[in-house]
């Protein structure tokens, strides 16, 4: 796990003890801290209650802590401790905002930060797996994967410097305050968390801090496709010299998209742009890029390849659980010989009531099957446009969707709804239609 000296002999508490926050507490009483930590849940309180004091910060006195390092789901907006933390003068921080405070002790390193509302889990899983094909140390964290505190923390390394990779969700960059990243990216803005934020504007607003961190030598580059991220990248660009804040040009590596088997559309053609020029702010090669963008798996749920059998591809796209991560999935299938090819699986517990971003691609399908809560909803919208079948549940969309597809077709779950509905979590919604699929007799083995 990753340490620090300065933390040692300060007094620091804990609030929320998930992986994260687990992750912190360890990092803390392993650099020689005094821990206060507290959870609702009994399990973790007890396995810190032989090293740490077990308090509920709202009910101690809270002079002489150094921070109160809270998981990025604590909805600040509304938790009294914010209040409290702010009258006893006591900064709320997040891990991310450790790390970077432990930063000048690890050996010498880069960090590469990503933030967006879609795509940033696979642009972050690509830059690591680019990095690593090209045999640069890297590790990789935030919002994916091991909380970056309890990583191993990069050796020293003669040849060249390893990279944290760091996937920064709004929350975390809420909670984050000295983090400089040497290389950063934001791919695109949507409505999403607005139940977190005053509005959208002010989530707009806490993506583009991570850029207001940085200094002007430093690089970045922006998905530039929608307004607030454009505005960023415009802001950013008059306080850097030039070509330090660049909007990203698809049209560099778009002649070899047909290579890359699990980045297909014109969403993961951005992503793989904006790793590219990532990773090459690093040091590696246009050769060095090719070579790993070819070579990456992607990443489960998030446009992959299930099973490829019968002529029928399958696509779980589960953590598409908003209209906007939606519609990329839906334009990266177009139409063959004129006949629409997608058998498209949504519903689920909405985020909103239209679909208006995926209007522009429903050309693309040939059949929708409307699941859910939202089901009755999507039904209504989608009917004057494509056909559609009311399912309720997913096993019955699934049915249906074999019934109705055609060698060359392609069935796709991608719900533009979160899951909580019908399912603990989106991860558990594609495991879901993983195994229906498996049921009906689709084998999986080829789906590469």
């Amino acid at each position: 796990m990753i340490t620090a000296r300065a933390f040692a002999g300060k007094r620091y508490c804990v609030l929320g003890l998930a992986r994260s926050g687990m992750a912190v507490a360890e990092s803390l009483l392993a650099s020689g801290a005094e821990l206060t930590a507290w959870d609702r849940r009994g399990e973790p309180r007890e396995m810190l209650a032989s090293r740490a004091t077990i308090a509920d910060p709202l009910e101690i006195d809270l002079t002489g802590f150094e921070a109160i390092v809270v998981s990025p789901g604590v909805p600040l907006n509304s938790h009294p401790l914010t209040e409290k933390a702010a009258r006893a003068g006591v900064p709320i921080i997040g891990d991310i905002e450790l790390f970077a405070q432990a930063r000048t002790e690890l050996p010498p390193h880069k960090v590469i930060g990503i933030t967006g509302t879609n795509g940033k889990s696979t642009t972050t899983a690509l830059v690591h797996h680019l990095l690593e094909t090209a045999g640069v140390p890297a590790r990789m964290g935030g919002n994916i994967g091991v909380p970056i505190l309890g990583e191993a923390p990069l050796e020293r390394a003669d040849d060249n410097n390893g990279v944290y990779v760091l996937e920064l969700s709004s929350y975390q960059i809420d909670l984050t305050f000295s983090l400089a990243c040497d290389a950063a990216a934001l791919i695109n803005v949507t409505p999403d968390h607005l139940d977190r934020y005053a509005s959208f504007g002010a989530y707009s607003t806490s993506k583009a801090r991570l850029f207001a961190m940085q200094e002007p030598g430093q690089f970045a580059v922006f998905g530039c496709d929608d307004a607030p991220t454009s505005a960023a990248q415009q802001a950013e660009a008059a306080r850097r010299e030039p070509g330090r804040a660049i909007c990203v040009d698809v049209s560099t590596w778009a002649d070899h998209q047909a290579e890359w088997p699990s980045l297909q559309g014109p969403h993961n053609l951005q992503n793989a742009t904006i790793a590219a020029a990532l990773v090459q702010e690093i040091g590696l090669t246009r050769e060095d890029v090719l070579r790993g963008l070819a070579s990456f798996g992607g990443l489960p749920h998030r446009m992959e390849r299930v099973a490829n059998s019968k002529g029928i591809l399958f696509i779980n796209d589960s953590k598409a659980t908003n209209p906007a991560s939606t519609a990329p999935a839906l334009a990266a299938f177009p139409p063959e010989g004129g006949h629409p090819r997608i058998h498209w699986i949504c519903g689920g517990l909405p985020k909103e009531d239209n679909l208006e971003e995926c209007a522009p691609f429903l050309g693309n399908v040939a059949c929708a099957y409307t699941i859910g809560e939202a089901g009755a909803m999507f039904a209504d919208i989608l009917g004057p446009a494509v056909k559609v079948e009311r399912c309720e549940m997913m096993v019955e969309a699934v049915r249906r969707a074999i019934e109705g597809a055609r060698s060359g077709d392609v069935v796709m779950l991608s719900p533009a709804c979160a899951s909580f509905d019908q399912f603990r979590d989106y991860e558990s919604r594609g495991e879901s239609f993983r195994e229906i699929i498996a049921g009906f007799g689709f084998d999986g083995k080829s789906a590469a």
